[in-house]
C-alpha cells in the first residue's frame, strides 16, 4: 500500500512540475512527454536516493510516462464537452 500512495504521490507531483516547466519555458506540447519522462525518473531516484536499484529507474519511467498518460486524459476529456 505505502508503494502505491508514493507511486501516486509521484505522479501528481510530477504533472504538476511538468506543468511549471512547460508555461514557464513555453514549450510545444510535442517535448512535453520527454520532459515528463524525464521530471519522473529524476523525482523517484530522488525519492529513492538511499537505495536505488534497477527498478527505481523503471518506476521513474512508469511515474513518467503515467503522468502524461493522466494529463492527456484532461485534454480528451475536454474534447467530448
Amino acid at each position: 500500500m505505502n508503494e502505491l500512495l508514493s507511486f501516486g504521490v509521484l505522479v501528481l507531483l510530477t504533472i504538476g512540475v511538468v506543468e511549471v516547466i512547460k508555461r514557464a519555458l513555453k514549450l510545444p506540447k510535442t517535448i512535453v512527454p520527454a520532459v515528463a519522462l524525464a521530471v519522473g525518473l529524476v523525482l523517484t531516484i530522488v525519492g529513492n536516493i538511499s537505495d536505488i536499484t534497477s527498478l527505481t529507474f523503471l518506476a521513474g519511467i512508469a511515474v513518467g510516462l503515467s503522468s502524461v498518460g493522466l494529463f492527456s486524459q484532461k485534454d480528451i476529456i475536454g474534447l467530448l464537452k
